[in-house]
């Protein structure tokens, strides 16, 4: 979690912050989140929540301020921003026939031992799309955001498709990550999740996102 400052010192900066995010479709959006910390969003289908992430790493039109460490989004390129808070879609897209195309070489090594430590072996990282599972996909979109070494992940119910082995992989490497600072916004709608992760629970009605009771 976030170091409290110092007494006499303004609280830091938090990691992510979203003041008047909007669209035609959603929002607007008021929220913050701390280094370290998760946050865990929940809601029937179609109340926003991929939306709200997507509007977050600004693959959705929107206005209003983000910032990431104080820095505004708008100061940043698009690509630039997208690589530091990346979004795993609950679907992931490959527009590449083989999983290795979709690293950079040398972040190769990293991905095949994330990979690894999620259940996925080495003939998976080197094949091809086509051939992986539904959970191997997720899995592996997932260590694609992961070697970015990013400030922030917005995860779209990153553990949906898995089994309970894999849940909790995914969960191991989540933590450590927060550990180190990196603040995690999750769609789920499994609340023990958020309780094994420390979130903070939130709740999408109608496009509008609340504190959940």
């Amino acid at each position: 979690m976030a170091s409290s400052a110092a007494p006499g010192e303004p609280p830091p900066e938090p990691r992510l912050s979203l003041r008047s995010l909007r669209s035609d479709l959603a929002g607007p959006f008021d929220f913050t989140l701390a280094a370290g910390a998760c946050a865990a969003v929940s809601g029937a289908s179609g109340s926003g929540k991929s939306l709200f992430l997507r509007m977050i790493a600004d693959l959705d039109p929107n206005e209003g301020e983000a910032r990431l460490d104080g820095g505004l989004r708008a100061s940043m390129a698009a690509p630039d921003w997208r690589r530091r808070v990346p979004y795993v879609a609950a679907e992931s897209g490959w527009w590449r026939e083989t999983v290795v195309e979709h690293f950079a070489p040398d972040r190769l090594d990293h991905a095949r031992a994330l990979a690894a430590r999620l259940g996925v072996g080495s003939a998976q990282v080197d094949g091809p799309v086509i051939r992986l599972s539904t959970g191997e996909r997720q899995r592996l979109a997932l260590v694609r955001a992961l070697v970015l070494d990013s400030p922030v992940l917005l995860l779209d119910e990153p553990t949906g498709p898995l089994d309970p082995v894999s849940v909790g992989q995914v969960e191991d490497l989540l933590r450590e990550r927060m550990a180190a600072g990196v603040a995690v916004v999750l769609v789920s709608h499994d609340p023990a999740q958020a309780k094994r992760l420390g979130a903070a629970r939130y709740v999408m009605r109608d496009r509008h996102l609340a504190p959940a009771r």
